[in-house]
């Protein structure tokens, strides 16, 4: 069965969840990183990209914050665009560990059998495959500019987050040479962490998100742009990956409340791809437990609920085709 929902629709559902989630209190902002620590709690925003370029918006959707952990998917997907999506399963894998981001027991529970390129390790991992090997300049640049095409806009590290990564990436130094006996890193080990640390200091809006979430959504042609950012068969397979872990230790709870691909990232944002249909990001602060937005969290729930827009539900959600214009 086919629903099909317009852009009225989706402005009103974020418009809805927006008033419906901004008194949320919970949750606290992330104090292991100085800089996260700082930002005020009470900001929130909401936005949806549609295929035709659409981009709606709610609340603080233009202000800039670290991107941190959502920065995984499109690294992993530019390995998988640099090599292959079977390349990348090979040298990383696609399980969830079911254990925190950060978890260095994952790597000891698993040194013979690769994770997923959406926790710390693996991703440190991933940055170490990027091209060119060995060129801290050129794979720098080549992050920069893949995530730059997937937003559709210019996207630039936050110095002070930066400095405030690198000062406490302590757990993270000790990945990189785990990784490193394992045999599961493929560059210079602090070169790899250096990029992983800087990809996760970049600044992003949540509008910039939910074009990338778009892009993804969209096969890999950026909605705003027009430009195929990377191979349309690679959807499913980053989709997949945030399914099964975009949540860490929670992901489960997560998939099955919403039915939702998403990532999140201790910055406080979240960015959900509905293949085919959309792209939703949202940005709160405030953190659980696991290190996912509280507030953001509620919203693509209940934006997800009232769109109907989970993607094992039998009846399947697409965009309306515009009215033609009257002669």
């Amino acid at each position: 069965m086919i629903r099909k929902i317009d852009k009225k629709t989706v402005g009103e559902a974020l418009r809805a969840a927006y008033d419906h989630c901004k008194t949320e209190s919970g949750g606290k902002n992330a104090d292991y990183i100085p800089y996260l620590k700082n930002v005020a709690q009470n900001l929130f925003g909401i936005a949806a990209c549609l295929p035709d370029g659409s981009l709606m918006t709610v609340g603080d959707t233009d202000f800039r914050f670290g991107i941190e952990s959502v920065s995984k998917v499109p690294t992993a997907l530019l390995a998988m665009e640099q090599y292959s999506d079977r390349e990348v399963l090979h040298r990383i894998g696609a399980d969830a560990t079911g254990l925190p981001f950060n978890s260095i027991m994952a790597i000891l529970l698993e040194n013979d059998h690769p994770s997923t390129p959406l926790v710390n390790a693996g991703a440190i991992a991933a940055c170490s495959m990027i091209k060119p090997v060995g060129d801290s300049s050129g794979k720098w640049r080549s992050i920069v500019d893949f995530l730059t095409a997937l937003a559709g806009s210019p996207v630039e590290v936050i110095d002070e987050l930066y400095r405030s990564e690198s000062d406490t990436n302590f757990n993270n130094r000790s990945i990189a040479w785990l990784l490193k006996n394992y045999g599961r890193i493929y560059d210079d080990p602090m070169m790899a962490l250096d990029l992983y640390t800087r990809q996760c200091s970049i600044g992003v809006t949540a509008a910039q998100l939910a074009t990338v979430a778009a892009t993804i959504a969209n096969g890999g042609m950026n909605p705003l742009t027009h430009k195929q950012v990377f191979r349309p068969e690679l959807t499913p397979r980053i989709a997949s990956l945030m399914a099964t872990v975009g949540f860490y230790e929670h992901t489960g709870d997560w998939l099955f409340q919403t039915g939702l691909p998403a990532k999140s990232g201790v910055g406080g944002g979240i960015m959900a791809v509905i293949p085919g249909v959309m792209g939703l990001a949202a940005f709160a602060p405030p953190l659980d437990t696991a290190g996912n937005s509280v507030k953001a969290q509620k919203a693509l729930s209940f934006i997800a609920q009232r769109l109907d827009l989970n993607i094992f539900h039998t009846t399947r959600c697409v965009m309306a085709e515009p009215a033609p214009a009257e002669a």
